[in-house]
């Protein structure tokens, strides 16, 4: 019976994000979630009982999801490889994953009083520019908190872009900006190597 339970609460907690991913908070329907689910009103409510408390239990999945995503991509050697890597791993998850863009949806239908999604992985960004600072693997003049600042505007920008993560256009945009940001082996501005899969 709690297996059971538990199948139908994480069935209407998928069906929940997808409403909530495109219809966002005011749009979505509990009876679009429950069709989705393939179960009842009475069902939904046993777990959850109302829409804020879904959408709560939503927003908190999809950051949960996303925490884990971003401490399972640990540091490398290279900073700005891993700043590449980390990039890559924020607009895959923007994009592929149902709960996380369902918090993106929430956030912007209703941004007063909850905390922004961005105090997930701006921490994350700032380590691996720090870590960068710190190897000198900036161009001189470049600080981790401009660098910071610059890439914070960008990443938003590509997790809420339409088009699809391998994107010619955004991988050429973002090897313009790492190649902007880095230093070359005797101290110039210089590419960063692909190591990881690219935006």
């Amino acid at each position: 019976m709690q297996e059971r339970a538990a199948r139908t609460r994480q069935a209407v907690l998928e069906a929940a994000a997808d409403e909530f991913a495109e219809r966002g908070y005011e749009g979505a329907s509990l009876q679009q979630v429950v069709g989705r689910a393939a179960t009842s009103i009475g069902a939904l409510t046993f777990h959850f009982r109302t829409k804020t408390a879904l959408a709560e239990e939503v927003r908190r999945t999809g950051r949960a999801r996303f925490g884990r995503c971003l401490a399972d991509l640990g540091a490398t050697a290279d900073p700005l490889r891993e700043l590449r890597t980390l990039i890559g791993a924020l607009a895959r998850m923007a994009h592929e994953d149902p709960f996380v863009r369902a918090v993106r949806r929430l956030e912007a239908d209703h941004p007063e009083g909850v905390p922004p999604l961005a105090e997930t992985w701006l921490p994350a960004l700032r380590g691996v520019l720090d870590r960068a600072h710190s190897a000198q693997r900036l161009r001189p003049g470049v600080s981790a908190e401009a660098a910071l600042a610059l890439l914070a505007h960008l990443v938003e920008g590509a997790m809420a872009a339409g088009g699809t993560v391998r994107d010619p256009v955004q991988d050429a945009v973002w090897d313009v900006v790492l190649h902007g940001l880095a230093v070359g082996p005797a101290g110039r501005a210089g590419p960063v190597e692909r190591g990881a899969e690219p935006l």
